[in-house]
């Protein structure tokens, strides 16, 4: 006796969410994993994946069938079955040729470095979510947050393959043959990759020393063992959404300063410094290259915009002046299983948030401030940039008092406190 087939199997407006098999270069990633298909599935959607996306990420064509996907044979097909295409990469123009038109695409876009593809996309009038414009000083966008996940990859592999080039060992060592001094790694940048990459090589052993323009960081990298070199110029760094800003002519020039001063000393520089929608700034000169011991190492994670280093060359290692430059622009893909994984969750529960009736349904709320800030084009229209967030009211002065008072008369110890928001 068969069992009745599920609600979702009879629904004939569910959507059908396509992961095509990602086409850009070194690309190992994929959209989405078996474990996400079924939660997909449960939320009434159908699921459909072009064979072997998943291959390069140790992903088989037997799991997604098993999770509940229907395995097509090429990306012409997976594109034309699909209302809904999951993607890592922006998509090439061939693959905006075979989008459905009305469709629907959830991925990368970087509508500030890809003004022609997001003209392409609204003539054929897509809905486009951008997972990098999520509005990520919304507490409750974390969970979306594919940037941070994919980041907190890279500046994990970012130290591995530093260690891998770098000839001795990073923590210090006292053996019969002799002492081996401890490595010392200097990171250009504390972001999301940058506190990653501390706790990476302090974990490993090594002194870490790291900077950023935004001074509110430095508690972060010491509670993760590093120490924060300020730069001898009182400026403050911080830009909209997190990220940091383009600085004055005076504080680049102290931070030249500084950085020079760190090359000679570093035997490892990580560095990860970007500023959305703009090149990636310089921070490490050729002459400052030229400072460092022979076999050192140069990780620019910026590679990919550009590069913090003048002599990177994006997307190999090369030597100058017997330095180690790598200028690789797919960490996240060397570790494609973990970073699938996470990107696979993210847009899982951005799914949710698009589908709350579960009728297997997005619905694309363009009064939510986090969908609306994801949203790059509706229905063919070019709807970025976001409007700014707006700013939660100010407490009632008298609500601010009472809270006062009541502290003074110690009242309220055993009341929970909030947890504090995660960067």
């Amino acid at each position: 006796m068969q069992s009745a087939p599920s609600a979702a199997m009879h629904r004939r407006d569910a959507q059908c969410i396509g992961i095509p098999r990602e086409t850009f270069p070194l690309e190992k990633r994929v959209a989405t994993v078996p474990d996400v298909v079924e939660k997909l599935i449960k939320l009434g959607f159908k699921v459909s994946i072009e064979s072997g996306a998943g291959e390069a990420a140790n992903f088989s064509d037997d799991a997604y069938r098993a999770a509940g996907a229907e395995v097509l044979p090429d990306a012409a097909a997976l594109w034309a079955a699909s209302d809904i295409v999951f993607k890592v990469r922006p998509p090439s123009e061939a693959e905006v040729g075979l989008m459905r038109e009305g469709g629907t695409l959830i991925d990368f876009i970087w509508p500030a470095q890809n003004p022609e593809l997001m003209q392409q996309l609204a003539a054929k009038k897509t809905t486009v979510l951008a997972i990098d414009c999520l509005p990520r000083t919304l507490s409750r966008a974390q969970k979306m947050d594919a940037l941070t996940s994919t980041a907190g990859v890279s500046g994990y592999r970012a130290v591995i393959e530093a260690a891998n080039a770098f000839g001795r060992y990073f923590n210090g060592q006292i053996t019969a043959a002799g002492k081996v001094p401890p490595a010392k790694v200097f990171i250009a940048g504390a972001g999301v990759a940058g506190l990653a990459a501390i706790g990476t090589a302090a974990n490993l052993g090594a002194i870490v020393r790291a900077n950023d323009t935004r001074a509110e960081v430095a508690d972060q990298v010491k509670s993760l063992g590093g120490e924060f070199v300020k730069v001898d110029y009182e400026e403050d760094g911080s830009g909209g959404g997190g990220y940091a800003k383009v600085m004055s002519e005076g504080f680049q020039a102290a931070q030249r300063k500084m950085y020079a001063e760190q090359a000679k000393d570093a035997d490892i520089i990580i560095t990860t410094a970007l500023i959305p929608g703009k090149p990636a700034p310089k921070l490490i000169t050729a002459e400052m290259v030229q400072s460092m011991k022979p076999g050192s190492v140069i990780v620019d994670m910026a590679a990919e915009q550009g590069g913090n280093c003048e002599l990177t060359v994006p997307g190999e290692a090369v030597v100058r002046h017997g330095v180690t430059l790598i200028g690789y622009t797919d960490l996240a893909s060397r570790l494609a299983k973990q970073s699938s994984t996470l990107y696979a969750t993210n847009l899982l529960r951005l799914t949710e948030e698009l589908c709350k009736a579960k009728d297997g349904v997005a619905v694309v709320n363009m009064e939510d401030e986090a969908i609306r800030g994801l949203t790059v084009v509706k229905d063919g229209a070019i709807t970025w940039p976001a409007p700014p967030l707006k700013q939660a009211p100010a407490p009632a002065p008298k609500a601010a008092a009472a809270a006062v008072a009541e502290k003074k008369n110690g009242h309220g110890h055993g009341a929970a406190r909030p947890c504090p928001p995660r960067r």
